[in-house]
């Protein structure tokens, strides 16, 4: 059976690549450490983006395992235009899968990217792998497996959340993290 800890990064700074975390956000990264003390980890796959890399560091430092960057992992633009109603913008890319804003990725594009990641792990000799990415990506890759995750569950993605994927004949999931 394999594991997969999909992980939310901890609270931070903004939204662009190179946000780091917040003081509040480098003492979650170092209690998701915690939460992650008596559990087997074979492998760290993280978004290249700077708020990613330090939510997982305190853990990836502690075991000795090199983080593997991923730009499949980065966060989904939605548009590369101001949206003031990005919220609404966004909530109908739940809805409607192919919608596309302009210089943005459908729902579609983004969760076959973090599918492809899934894929690869699940084709792995790794059984328990901890993948950290972005609220919006993450919320794509868990309605992908169950209609019922949609935008009101993204809105109450906490930072850090952590949920469990487990492999046996399908792909089922739960979420680990109450903070």
């Amino acid at each position: 059976m394999k594991n997969i800890f999909m992980i939310r990064h901890c609270e931070a700074e903004g939204q662009e690549p190179e946000a780091p975390l917040t003081d509040k956000g480098i003492k979650q990264a170092i209690d998701l450490a915690a939460f992650f003390e008596k559990r087997k980890v074979d492998r760290i796959i993280s978004s290249p983006f700077k708020r990613a890399i330090q939510t997982i560091q305190p853990l990836a430092s502690k075991r000795e395992i090199v983080i593997e960057m991923n730009h499949q992992l980065s966060e989904r633009v939605l548009s590369t235009r101001n949206m003031p109603d990005w919220y609404d913008k966004l909530r109908e890319t739940y809805m409607n899968y192919d919608l596309k804003y302009e210089g943005g990725e459908s729902s579609r594009e983004a969760v076959n990217r973090i599918i492809e990641v899934v894929d690869e792990v699940l084709k792995s000799d790794a059984e328990n792998t901890i993948i950290v990415t972005h609220g919006g990506l993450l919320s794509l890759l868990l309605n992908h497996f169950d209609k019922n995750f949609g935008f009101e569950q993204w809105a109450t993605l906490s930072n850090p959340d952590v949920y469990l994927l487990n492999s046996v004949n399908q792909i089922t999931f739960e979420r680990l993290w109450n903070y």
